[in-house]
């Protein structure tokens, strides 16, 4: 061979790799069900954690129960006679066919308001010191006016209890605010009567009412 010639070595073919089939998991239809179902539970438990969990503490958590049954042993007893009360309160307006219009709701959240501005207040500072929303005194006042409206024809107050209220409690009237003052007074000795009337009522409807408990307190 001569010693000038460049000999090339021709390149072995090289392999082809064929393609390895990955193993195909088949999900029936029953399991795919399932699994769509528990994600769904688990991203509604998150949205909705608030429902389950009351607080978490350096990483434990305060269930929303506990909190709860706290509350029940404590003011439970007291609470479901003030929410039996307001449901007896709510069936007698109804079966008297009283109505109460959003005028006259809006007009007693109006002196409520104009009372609170007068401390120098607002409203919504007011309701938040008392855990309430505006719903919730809607909700109160109407249950309000309808017990008002249900011993409305109970309650009168005569010139005659007038001057007997001032007479006994010694009330000094300043010339020119007799109109005011008696206006005052016969107010105060309505409301005495409103709630006289009310607690005999709510008194009268619980003996009257079958009422089956579920929960001892």
């Amino acid at each position: 061979m001569d010693n000038n010639t460049i000999q090339t070595e021709v390149p072995k073919e090289q392999e082809v790799k064929q393609p390895v089939d990955k193993p195909v998991i088949k999900i029936n239809k029953k399991t795919a069900i399932i699994i769509a179902a528990v994600i769904i539970l688990i991203a509604l438990i998150y949205v909705f954690r608030g429902l389950f969990v009351a607080a978490i503490v350096n990483g434990s958590p305060i269930s929303r129960l506990s909190v709860i049954s706290k509350l029940e042993k404590t003011s439970g007893r007291n609470l479901l006679d003030s929410l039996i009360t307001e449901k007896l309160i709510q069936n007698e307006a109804k079966a008297k066919k009283l109505v109460i219009s959003s005028e006259e709701i809006n007009g007693e959240i109006k002196k409520i308001e104009d009372q609170v501005v007068s401390q120098g207040g607002t409203l919504n500072e007011a309701l938040a010191a008392q855990g309430m929303s505006q719903e919730d005194l809607k909700t109160q006042i109407n249950i309000q006016l309808e017990l008002e409206k249900l011993v409305s024809d109970k309650i009168s107050v005569t010139d005659q209890e007038v001057a007997k209220y001032i007479s006994d409690n010694k009330i000094s009237i300043s010339a020119g605010q007799e109109a005011t003052s008696t206006e005052q007074i016969k107010n105060e000795l309505k409301n005495q009567k409103v709630s006289q009337e009310a607690n005999a009522l709510i008194t009268t409807l619980k003996s009257q009412a079958r009422i089956n408990y579920f929960v001892n307190y």
